[in-house]
């Protein structure tokens, strides 16, 4: 048997022995507590699902129907900073992947060269040697080659580790692209709750000129003081105030989603409009499975994944080492003569490096990969429970800002009516005009209030969606009416900034 032939069947018998042996543990994911039922009774149409955190979340923020929302959405998908920036993180990880990958393959190189050199005529030489200088050429077309045998798994585990890290970078990125969505949702709904309070400040506005102009008749015809006037302007340019500080807010929200679509402040406004967005129902088919589907749970459990594969990395460093390495190639004075048989070379090698002291090193890495993992899963456990305490908070949200909204809407009318009555009896003189203020005063209160818990039923809407890990492709969204029709709306799905 030839030295390569013997080489060869080394290679090869170590590399069969490869494929059957691999240390560390192969990962299962840890038992976590989850609850056999919400403690929130769930909304109508709703089911269980064990969907994926990859499958498409659609364009979730369609079902609020407002196409300006719509368009504002579609727009910070492409232009978000902060999104690109995650792309690229998916694009870093994708490329340590394959070059951790590329491990597990043989290394070969070429170097090829050509010298031309003069040897000395004094140079030191073997008895009967002939001492003249000469001048010639050497002309090499080596190829070498290396292949560490992964006969314990090392690379292996270190790919199965960056595998996971990849995933990792993109529920990252999902985590962040279901973040933008929903900020971009909760800025809009929060500007257009401004614009609403505005409205109804607006409309008051109108009500006390019109309440300070009766007073100023009275007085002018001597049956009122002047108290119900300066009460009176008292009243009207409170309100105006707080009509013009909303404007500071508004401008806030509008340069934040400036910002969230990649846009400077000043080159970017929206228009005024009050807020008449409808709390939609939850449609069914939303899971209640937040395992597979939230990204953020998803990152924290493929985590483990990765950590666990670097336990295996860690104890295979207690086992030997093997390299296979070999070079070929040709060598020759001339180039015509590069290729003839005399002018060719081989060698071939095995190496192989087993750890005999390193102080308590190995043991210590091994020590660390396992609190490593350790403290991945406690990470992953504790995700799990803020995902159930999200979506509990927005079903009981839901539940009861529905109930407190339905007692404002009563009390809205109710004020009306008491600003009617009580204009009506000052106007006619059976009444003080402190009975006008303190009704005007309640009327806009419960307005404002009544406005407020809208915003606050539409921000939870976004945030339960959120806490569900994202929308769907298809929603089917029942509307508010009598019969509880059904209004499909397949819309296509935004496509995703990042490469495939």
């Amino acid at each position: 048997m030839t030295r390569l032939t013997r080489c060869t069947t080394v290679g090869l018998t170590a590399f069969l022995f490869a494929g059957c042996r691999t240390v560390g543990p192969d990962y299962q994911r840890p038992p976590v507590e989850t609850p056999s039922a919400w403690k929130e009774p769930p909304p109508d149409g709703w089911k269980n699902a064990s969907p994926n955190d990859d499958i498409g979340k659609g364009n979730w923020w369609e079902i609020f129907g407002d196409p300006q929302l719509n368009g504002i959405e579609t727009e910070a998908i492409g232009a978000n900073q902060t999104v690109k920036a995650a792309v690229q993180r998916v694009l870093q990880a994708r490329a340590s992947e394959k070059a951790t990958r590329a491990n597990l393959y043989p290394f070969v190189s070429a170097n090829p060269s050509v010298d031309r050199g003069r040897t000395s005529g004094n140079r030191l030489v073997p008895p009967g040697s002939a001492e003249a200088p000469f001048t010639g050429n050497t002309v090499t077309l080596p190829i070498d080659a290396s292949y560490e045998v992964d006969l314990w798994g090392q690379i292996r585990r270190s790919v199965e580790s960056a595998d996971a890290l990849t995933q990792v970078s993109l529920a990252d990125y999902e985590n962040v692209l279901l973040g933008l969505k929903s900020d971009v949702a909760e800025d809009y709904i929060m500007l257009r709750y401004i614009d609403r309070e505005r409205a109804i400040l607006r409309d008051n506005i109108d009500l006390q000129q019109r309440a300070l102009d009766l007073a100023q008749v009275r007085h002018s015809g001597g049956v009122a003081s002047g108290l119900d006037v300066s009460e009176a302007e008292t009243l009207l340019e409170t309100t105006r105030g707080e009509y013009a500080g909303l404007g500071v807010q508004r401008a806030q929200f509008e340069h934040a989603l400036a910002v969230l679509l990649g846009r400077s402040p000043a080159a970017f406004s929206v228009a005024e409009a009050p807020l008449d967005l409808v709390p939609p129902a939850i449609p069914p088919g939303l899971p209640s499975d937040l395992l597979e589907r939230r990204p953020d749970v998803a990152a924290a459990e493929r985590t483990m994944v990765a950590n666990n594969a670097l336990i295996g990395v860690a104890r295979a460093a207690y086992f030997p080492e093997l390299t296979l390495t070999g070079s070929g190639g040709a060598l020759s004075a001339f180039v015509g003569q590069l290729l003839a048989a005399p002018s060719l070379f081989w060698t071939a090698a095995a190496a192989a490096a087993q750890p005999v002291f390193a102080g308590g090193r190995l043991s210590a890495d091994v020590q660390r990969a396992q609190a490593v993992y350790e403290a991945s899963v406690d990470t992953y456990r504790q995700q799990v429970l803020v995902a159930f305490q999200e979506v509990e908070d927005g079903l009981s949200g839901l539940r009861v800002l529905e109930d407190q909204a339905a007692a404002y809407d009563l009390a809205v009318q109710a004020a009306q009516r008491t600003v009617d009555i009580s204009t009506s009896r000052y106007r006619e003189g059976l009444a003080e005009y402190i009975e006008v203020i303190t009704s005007m005063t309640t009327l806009l209160n419960n307005q404002r209030v009544a406005a407020q818990i809208l915003e606050e039923r539409l921000l939870t809407t976004v945030q339960l969606i959120q806490a569900l890990g994202g929308g769907w492709k298809t929603s089917t969204v029942y509307s508010p009416g009598p019969a509880g029709a059904a209004v499909t709306a397949p819309a296509p799905e935004t496509p995703s900034p990042l490469p495939r």
